[in-house]
């Protein structure tokens, strides 16, 4: 059962993918991280759930083709843009995810749709049919196709911290240039690249899919918050990566609103706000919030 906190002890965190930046798009990556930001504030700071603020927050990146997520998605080996998405509520343990779902706007708003279902993930036609059945909002391929991103693009994911005390997270993706058509990565995964729960905290991936699946990387920090900080707990799950290679990015919520991030990717578009401070931050690197704070 939720309970009644600070109303201002909200907290949302987002990122924009664990990538390497062009100086040249630096600019549009903080300024679409921050038009999400401000999105998802607006839900906590009008008392608002954090299911329904990682939603908006989310919902504003994927119709930002700087980002690999709904517009910006990439294209699998066939030429066509499938696409993933999940979300999880941490007061009840609610999942729903996408995999593989095509010719929709917000892969997001179906992931929420799934939230109350029996079912915690469906892919390809059966994702299909279920947004079709919900009226989800399409956009077909041709219009995908025009915008879908570079390859240098990746997930994007956000955590939320509502004013009852609840937590949430997030992801959405447009997958990996050139993969193998059905293939998923961690995104639509709970456990892999994202988990909430009101009693440990929320936890969002970004980076290669694969081997943050191998090292079941939001579980390993939602075990490490058990008693641990949540900094501690994501610099641990980046570390484990070592085992495997490949680059990540992770953010990370614990009850208190305590918030935790770090990467091994060149760069790590991150945006946060707290309702008790309530000024937005963006960066693009764990090493430019040192230099900046």
């Amino acid at each position: 059962m939720s309970t009644t906190v600070d109303p201002g002890g909200w907290a949302l965190v987002l990122h924009g993918g664990a990538k390497e930046i062009a100086p040249e798009k630096e600019a549009a990556n903080r300024a679409g991280c921050l038009r999400a930001l401000l999105s998802g504030a607006a839900v906590l700071r009008a008392g608002g759930s954090a299911v329904d603020a990682v939603e908006a927050a989310i919902r504003v990146l994927e119709d930002d083709a700087t980002f690999n997520a709904g517009r910006g998605s990439v294209r699998n080996s066939d030429g066509e843009v499938e696409m993933d998405a999940a979300m999880m509520d941490g007061a009840t343990l609610d999942v729903g995810g996408v995999g593989a779902i095509r010719d929709v706007r917000h892969p997001v708003a179906v992931a929420r749709l799934m939230l109350r279902e029996t079912p915690t993930l469906l892919v390809a036609e059966g994702a299909q049919r279920f947004a079709a059945a919900q009226g989800a909002e399409l956009r077909g391929p041709a219009e995908l196709l025009a915008a879908a991103g570079d390859a240098a693009h990746d997930t994007v994911g956000c955590i939320a911290l509502d004013s009852r005390g609840d937590l949430a997270a997030g992801t959405s993706t447009g997958g990996l240039e050139g993969c193998h058509p059905g293939r998923l990565g961690d995104s639509p995964v709970p456990g892999l690249g994202f988990y909430a729960d009101n009693g440990l905290g929320a936890v969002a991936f970004s980076g290669d899919g694969e081997s943050i699946s191998r090292c079941m990387l939001a579980a390993h920090v939602m075990h490490r918050l058990e008693g641990g900080s949540p900094q501690a707990a994501i610099e641990s799950a980046i570390a484990r990566l070592g085992r495997v290679g490949g680059d990540a990015g992770g953010i990370v919520l614990d009850p208190a609103g305590n918030i935790g991030w770090a990467h091994n990717s060149p760069h790590f578009a991150v945006g946060m706000v707290r309702g008790n401070d309530d000024r937005p931050r963006i960066y693009l690197s764990k090493g430019e919030e040192a230099s900046h704070d």
